[in-house]
This record gives structure tokens, sequence and C-alpha cells, in this order.
């Protein structure tokens, strides 16, 4: 079978007429995407120009560089299954990823999603990254008017500026200030420098190195707020004063460094998204558990979805600890504080501790 499972996945995306077609074809000419499919993801009447405008059997197009592209305007899942069966069957020879394009006006996350709660999809395929566009001529004002675009930027493990030609350079200077306020841990590129080599592999496992690389996927936000959660790293509102609703949006890093139990860290998660979980962009972390401190829990979450968590076989970097990284939208980031110290038993003042939460005769047996 030409795959090796799970295969990754790549979401590109931005606002409308941010550039996304251009650099998708520029994308397919690289010799580092052979063998990659592109699903282009339509909703409604969105026509987008193309450059595969011939028509193929069942809605899917070889390309000549051994590409396949597909348009979808139904479910984005079946088209992935129908990939999978493809490969087992033999009618696919190769597939060594998978690009997804969604709408301008899409939101990421169901599409994430979909990937990531799909019991079958989630054995084939791991979400490498998110990529999304940010055009310089309209990006600030695209900003101010749509959260989708908001929430575009904070999602993305790749920042890229299209049309910086176009504007004066302080205003390409302002922009990418503001998308570093929204997004620290992003990487942030120009259109021009966004080759395939710099887009993909942004997920955990580092093809250079053949293993896990924490400190990279965690983003630098890990590494730079490395503190013990009783600050607030990121006061956004002072910076700009017209973009006062970028301050919704918040990174931080809650850290531990000891080991921690896999209940409470259940725990953590399942009160964290029944109370907070459409406002969790993002989630990703690398946590030492009690119960098997040697190999390191990875895990990664989108809103309500978590990823199923996979075991590393030992730490990669030799920082132990726990680190998560939360990228989060209205999210009280004190709540979210104060639970984690709890259930990690460093309770604060007139906070529970963890006994008090786990057993707390009120609560209601499997909830």
């Amino acid at each position: 079978m030409g795959a090796s499972f799970p295969i990754p996945v790549t979401v590109v995306t931005g606002f409308l007429g941010a550039g996304k077609t251009t650099l998708l074809n520029r994308l397919l000419k690289d010799p580092a995407l052979t063998d990659t499919a592109v699903i282009i993801n339509e909703y409604g009447e969105v026509a987008i120009d193309h450059l595969l405008v011939e028509q193929a059997s069942d809605g899917i197009i070889q390309l000549s560089d051994g590409c396949l592209c597909c348009t979808v305007r139904g479910e984005l899942v079946d088209t992935l299954a129908d990939l999978v069966d493809r490969l087992q069957t033999g009618r696919i020879e190769k597939l060594a990823r998978v690009v997804i394009e969604t709408t301008g006006l899409a939101d990421p996350a169901p599409v994430l999603q979909s990937i990531m709660a799909h019991p079958a999809l989630v054995q084939a395929f791991r979400l490498d990254g998110v990529v999304a566009l940010v055009d310089a001529v309209n990006g600030d004002a695209t900003l101010d008017a749509h959260e989708e675009a908001l929430k575009q930027a904070a999602m993305a493990d790749r920042l890229v500026l299209t049309k910086s030609d176009l504007v004066d350079a302080a205003q390409v200077t302002a922009l990418a200030a503001r998308l570093k306020e929204i997004n620290p841990g992003a990487r942030l590129l120009d259109v021009q420098q966004a080759n395939a080599a710099a887009l993909l592999d942004c997920g955990l496992y580092n093809p250079a190195t053949k293993g896990a690389d924490v400190a990279r996927w965690l983003g630098e936000a890990a590494e730079e707020h490395h503190d013990h959660g009783d600050h607030d790293h990121h006061h956004h509102d002072h910076h700009h004063h017209g973009h006062r609703h970028d301050s919704r949006v918040k990174t931080f890093s809650l850290v531990h460094d000891g080991p921690v139990a896999f209940a409470a860290i259940d725990m953590f998660f399942d009160l964290l998204r029944s109370t907070h979980g459409e406002q969790l962009l993002r989630m990703k972390g690398v946590i030492e558990l009690k119960e098997d401190p040697a190999r390191p829990l990875v895990v990664h979450g989108v809103q309500k979805l978590l990823h199923p968590p996979v075991r590393l076989p030992a730490w990669p970097d030799g920082q132990r600890g726990t680190r998560l990284v939360l990228i989060t939208l209205d999210m009280p980031e004190d709540y979210v504080r104060r639970l984690f110290s709890a259930l990690t038993d460093r309770p604060a003042i007139d906070t529970p501790d963890r006994d008090a939460l786990t057993n707390n005769p009120l609560a209601i047996a499997g909830r």
C-alpha cells in the first residue's frame, strides 16, 4: 500500500481574496508535493477559478505531476474516507499528504474536527498544521470586521502575508505586529518565502530529525512564556486602539514541573471543554503522567474535541513536566489557571483543592 499511515493533513485557510488559490497553484508545481491530494472545500456557490478546469471522473482530477485534486461541496469526511478506500484497493498508488483548502468564510475548526472526531479517519490521517493567509491590503479591515478571520489567524501554525508588494512597508510591519500579538506561537512568512518546506511538516513530528520536536510544535509561545501561572503575559488591549477585539484572543501556557495523575488531567480537559469548549480554539500539550512518567502523553484539541492522545516512546528534549499551550477566544484565563492549579495539587487561596473537586458529595456520578 502506497502510504504510511497516518497521512499528514495540512489545512490552508484565509479570508476571501487572500490568495489561497494562487499559493496552491504555486505549491502544486513544487516537487515536494508529489503524491499529494488537494481538496478544495467549497460551500454554496463560491466559484474558484482554479487551474484545474477539466472535469475528471468521480470528482478527482489526476494532475500531471502526480497530485490529485478534488472539489468538495458535501461532506469532507466522505472525500477523505474515499481517498483511504482508493489507497487500500490500489486505485491510487501513493498518497504522501493531503492539503485541504477551506473557503474564505470558513471557520477552520469544523474542518479540523471532521478529521479528529471520526474513528476511522483519525487512524488514517493526522493533522500536520494549519496555514492561514492574510492579505496585506485588506487584512486589518478583515480582522476588525470578521470573527472568522480572527479565528483563522489565531488557530494557525503558519501565518502567510500576501499582497505585501501592494502596500507600503509601514502597513506591512503594523499588520505583522498585530498578527504576532494575536498568535505569538505561529511562524510568520511573506508569501514569497512560502514554499512547501516552510509551510508543511509543522506537526509534532519533524521529518528532518525523524522524531518528535516538542518545543517547535508547541510554538515559541511555550518557550518565551515559561512561567508558573501567577501572572498574565498578554495584555493586548493597550497596543492597538483600533483593534480592541484582538484582545479577545489570548495565548497562554500552563506549566507544571512534576508528573500529573491521568485522572486529574482527564478531569481538567473535561471541565474545560464542558464549561468553555467553544472558546478553546486550540490546545497543544505534552504531559508527564504519574502512571508512566518515562513516556510523555501528547494532547491536541480543537474546541470541544480532543484528538486521541498519543504516547511518545521517550522524552525528546529532556525537559519533563507538563506544558500546555492554549489559544483561546473570550475565555477567562484566571478560571483556567485556577482550575489547572487545583487539579495539579497547587491550590491557591480561596479555591478548592483537587479532593474538593473530585470528591464532591454533590457531584452526580458519571458526569
